[in-house]
Parts: structure tokens; C-alpha cells; sequence
């Protein structure tokens, strides 16, 4: 079989004091300028968060939930839990499933828990960013929130990205006046290169930039937010006040694992990535990886069966651990990946449509890091695409979406339940060699982000690719029924099949990733990939070198000239 080359249709970045990495472009630059003004990378992931609400409305919001991984300059890993949650009020009982069997198992009667007030979650997103300014962050809020504020109320040019999720929920979105208003003016989705202004959501924002997260957990916005949950009718939802009062971000310790002398580092349960990635590599150290080649008939096999191993043992153990007993340290030692070997088959064959929960692809992520050693790696959402399609009066917050994770038929692992966060594959990740950070990377993807993680470090590792090789190389991914390859690795697919792999050429395999590579003399590179509108922003240079001043035309020890 013919060695697969690599063609990268982007080009990264390097700088030694910064870098910043998002899917939109003014994302990118609100997190370069807070670096620039003497912010550090926790500043500049929560001002480019900010941001990427009003610029990436579709995939991320103030009322949405996401993960945070931050290592601090110390060499400490901290994991925020900025999850949304199920209401105080709900209960398994409260939607009607329209199946009992896969693969519509998780839907309910009417879309109650993916449209409208009945479908939002208590919102975690807002909550995160505040809390891991005040603890890490180093310029006043108040800068950090700005880029954003001026987004907003300056409006931006929409994106072809952006024009196709409009048109895309067009249908949804018009059943709500306020956000049709906003995104499709007399009935007319905005389209690329239109103007985006948002004035609601510039106010919202200068007053988070004077109460923080308290403007929406327990102040105005969250009195907007409940209220419009309250509609008194059959769409109305569980969120109140008090939930929203009483939310608090949660710190997770890091899941650790090892790899070809590299250490692997992400969050934790109700996240997969650090529990199933830590796996896998295991499950792959008993093999040559490098010599089968990347892009093998047998090399994919290995992959596939490996990602399918992992998916198994996710819904049977994944959930909230406040709710459900993980086997953390089961699942990612050692001894259990040579016992597992026998699970991995010589061919492949579809098994029956997994009954996996629902995990909406459209979500966002940032990758920053700063010249002092402080990296973030962040990955949020609102779920679904435009969360709940409808916007709150005056505030221009778009709600999450996030009860249509759970299962709506009681007594299972994903039933509703007050207070409980639905598992993630949001895989924020870290990768370090003898205690130095070697690359920092994270996308979008709903299931699809956690195995596109693992083949990203394994191109670094194994087959020992550039960074921005590493990310934009074709990927697959399979739960145990079919098997997706991206459409460069189509001419595989006769081989895949041979081999009994039930194969689907895609378009693209999760979404666009970004990373940042860590050089041993300070130098960083950031790389993103094609699936995306991913964009690098390196930040070079800096100040004079000590005792320069301007004097043209005047030596050390001349007397200063005069007019």
C-alpha cells in the first residue's frame, strides 16, 4: 500500500511570548490583545471566550456549560467543571420518550427537552470564566470582558460558518421573534459578509463587566433568563432563579497517564477524554503503531478496534460522579489494557446501533498559552447549534440546550436527575515530556472529539508528524457499528471493508482543532486545522532592550544635542 503524505492546507504560527488559537478569527485577536496589554493566559482564554460568544453565537454562550483544563506556571493542572446541570425542580419523569430502542431512544414527544424553555439546563459557562479569573487571572475584569463588549456593540462581518448554522436552524429560530429579529431581519438569514450588531448583548455584557458572574447567577440577567423560562404555557422550563443563584464551577483533579514516555493529562469524569484517552493509548503501547504506518488498512483496523473497545466500556461506566461510580483507576491502568487485548478483534464487523445519549457536535474550543508557562486549554458549548433557539428580551442571551443529553426513561445511568451533569467528550488535553509541556490541543466534535484527540497524539508520537500534520490528518472514528473515514482516506476503504468494517467516507471527522506545541527554549508553535475557521495568533517580539532610548545620531558618552 502506498505511503499517505499529508497535505496541510493551513500554515502554523511561532512566538515566544504568547499564542492564542480559536475557531474564528476575532476570537483569536481579543485573546492576542489581552496578551499584548500584560495579560497572562488565563486572562486572554476568558477575554477570547467572551468574545467568541458574539462572534461564534451558534456554539457558545455566557448561558452554556464547557471544561476548562489550566496549567499554571507552577506545573499544576487545575480542571474547571463549568457543566450545565439538570434543574432543582425536574425529575426522570418529566419528558416523554418517543422510543424505547436506539437509535431515537433519547428524543422526547414535541423536541421538549432540545427546543424551547423546557429544554435549558443550568448554566455553568459564565460561572467558569469568573471563577478562573479571580483565582488566576492578572488584568482588571474589566479588560478581559472589553474585546467582547466591542464586538457586540460594533458588530462583525458573519462568516460564511456562521451563515450556514443560520440557515441551517433557519426554520427554529424563526419560531422565536427575538432571535429572528437578531439573525434573520425581516425573515432573512443573515448572510456571509452581512453585519452582526448586537446591542442586547452589549449592555448584558458592560453589566457582567460590573458584577461578574453574579449579573447572571443571582442578578438581572438571571432574573431575565428564569423569567422567560416561566412561560406559564406547556413549553415552559425547570430553570429558576435559585438555580442559577446556587450554581457553582467545580474543580476536578487531572486524570494522569502514560504513553512512550510522554505523560497524558485531561479532565476527569463527567468528562471521557482523560479516563478514555489514557486508556486507548494504553490499549495501542502493545503495539507498533509507528511501524504499521499511519493510513494502513492495518493500521486504521488497530485504531477503529481500539476506539471501539473504548465505547463499550463509556456506556457502561461513563457518568457524573456524583451520581454514578466510575472505575477510574480500573480503566486507566495498565493491567486492565493487557486484558482488554483479547477484545480487540482481526476483523472488524458492525455490531448492533449503540444506544449512546445524545452529544451535539457544535461546540467550540481555545488553546492559550503565555511566556511565563501558563496554558489553557478550554472547550464550551451552548450543545446544540444556537442551544434552545430562542433569545431572551434585552439581554441577547441564547439559552443551552442541554436536557436533551439525558435519557427521558427513568432508572437508567443518563436519567434526569436534579443537579446531575450528563457525561462529555470534551478532551482539552495536555501532553508532557519529563515534566515540560510538550503540546497543548482540544476541538469541537460532540463523540467524535475524544478519538480525534487520541489520533492527534498519537500522529505526534508514533508517527512523530509536525503539529500541523498532526491535526489536520485524516481521522476516523466508530462506536462498534459503522466505521467513518474522511474522504482523503477514501481509497482505504475497499481494504476496510475486506477486513469487515461496515465503512462511511465523510466529509470530515469532528471538528476543527487547534494546538500549541512547546519548544525546550521557549518557543511555541500554534497550529490549526482546516475543519474550522481555526486561526493562530502569535505574539513575537517585545520590549527594548534595557537603557535604549531614541537618539538618533548620538553616541554613548556624547553630550546631549541641542536645537
Amino acid at each position: 500500500m502506498t505511503p499517505f503524505r499529508v497535505t496541510c492546507e493551513k500554515t502554523p504560527a511561532t512566538g515566544a511570548r504568547g499564542m492564542v488559537l480559536t475557531n474564528h478569527p476575532m476570537g483569536s485577536a481579543a485573546g492576542y490583545e489581552i496578551l499584548a496589554a500584560g495579560g497572562n493566559a488565563v486572562d486572554a482564554a476568558v477575554g477570547t471566550l467572551l468574545a467568541l460568544c458574539v462572534v461564534e453565537p451558534m456554539m457558545v454562550g455566557i448561558a452554556g456549560g464547557g471544561i476548562a483544563h489550566v496549567r499554571l506556571a507552577d506545573g499544576t493542572h487545575r480542571v474547571i467543571d463549568g457543566l450545565a446541570c439538570a434543574p432543582g425542580a425536574t425529575h426522570p419523569e418529566i419528558y416523554e420518550p418517543v422510543s424505547d430502542t436506539p437509535p431515537n431512544h433519547i428524543d422526547t414527544k414535541d423536541r421538549r427537552s432540545a427546543l424551547g424553555p423546557s429544554a435549558v439546563a443550568v448554566p455553568g459557562n459564565l460561572a467558569a470564566w469568573c471563577d478562573m479569573h479571580d483565582r488566576f487571572g492578572k488584568l482588571p475584569f474589566a479588560d478581559v470582558i472589553d474585546p467582547a463588549i466591542r464586538l457586540a456593540a460594533r458588530g462583525f462581518e458573519v462568516t460564511p460558518y456562521l451563515e450556514g448554522a443560520i440557515s441551517e436552524a433557519a426554520e427554529d429560530l424563526s419560531r422565536d421573534r427575538v432571535i429572528a429579529d437578531l439573525l434573520m431581519p425581516g425573515d432573512t438569514p443573515l448572510k456571509a459578509g452581512d453585519r452582526l450588531v448586537q446591542g442586547d448583548f452589549a449592555e448584558a455584557l458592560r453589566l457582567i463587566a460590573r458584577d461578574g458572574a453574579g449579573a447572571l447567577h443571582g442578578g438581572e440577567l438571571g432574573a431575565a433568563l428564569a423569567d422567560r423560562i416561566a412561560t406559564g404555557g406547556a413549553d415552559a422550563g425547570w430553570l429558576s432563579r435559585d438555580d442559577l443563584a446556587d450554581y457553582a464551577p467545580r474543580e476536578r483533579d487531572v486524570i494522569r497517564g502514560t504513553y512512550r514516555g510522554f505523560d497524558i493529562v485531561g479532565p476527569p469524569p463527567p468528562a471521557s477524554s482523560g479516563v478514555h484517552v489514557a486508556q486507548m493509548l494504553n490499549l495501542l503501547e502493545h503495539h507498533d503503531v509507528a511501524g504499521l504506518g499511519f493510513g494502513t488498512e492495518a493500521g486504521l483496523h488497530l485504531m477503529a478496534e481500539v476506539i471501539r473497545v473504548a465505547f463499550e466500556d463509556r456506556r457502561a461506566s461513563s457518568g457524573d460522579p456524583d451520581f454514578v461510580d466510575v472505575p477510574v483507576a480500573r480503566l486507566i491502568s495498565k493491567d486492565y489494557a493487557a486484558e482488554a487485548q483479547a477484545r480487540l478483534r482481526e476483523t472488524g464487523g458492525p455490531g448492533p446501533v449503540p444506544a449512546s445519549g445524545h452529544e451535539s457536535a457544535d461546540t467550540t474550543h481555545v488553546t492559550v498559552a503565555d511566556g511565563d508557562g501558563n496554558v489553557v486549554s478550554a472547550t464550551h458549548t451552548i450543545n446544540g447549534i444556537f442551544g434552545a433557539r430562542f433569545a431572551v428580551p434585552g439581554t441577547g442571551i441564547i439559552p443551552n440546550n442541554y436536557m436533551m443529553n439525558f435519557d427521558p426513561h427513568p432508572g437508567r445511568a443518563l436519567s434526569v436527575a436534579p443537579g446531575k451533569r450528563v457525561p462529555t467528550s470534551m478532551a482539552p488535553m495536555m501532553v508532557l515530556r519529563e515534566g515540560r509541556m510538550a503540546w497543548a490541543l482540544g476541538l469541537p466534535g460532540g463523540l467524535r472529539i475524544f478519538p480525534s484527540a487520541l489520533q492527534a497524539i498519537v500522529n505526534l508520537i508514533d508517527h512523530r508528524m509536525p503539529l500541523q500534520e498532526a491535526i489536520e490528518a485524516p481521522r476516523i472514528w466508530t462506536e462498534g457499528h459503522d466505521l467513518e473515514v474522511e474522504e482523503a482516506l477514501a481509497d482505504r476503504a475497499p481494504d476496510l471493508r475486506a477486513r469487515g468494517h461496515d465503512v462511511r467516507v465523510m466529509p470530515h471527522v469532528g471538528g476543527g482543532m487547534n494546538a500549541i506545541g512547546f519548544a525546550g527554549d521557549g518557543m511555541m508553535e500554534g497550529a490549526a486545522c482546516w475543519r474550522a475557521d481555526g486561526t493562530v495568533a502569535a505574539l513575537g517580539g517585545g520590549r527594548a532592550r534595557p537603557g535604549i532610548r531614541f537618539w538618533p545620531g548620538r553616541a554613548p558618552g556624547d553630550e546631549a544635542a541641542t536645537d
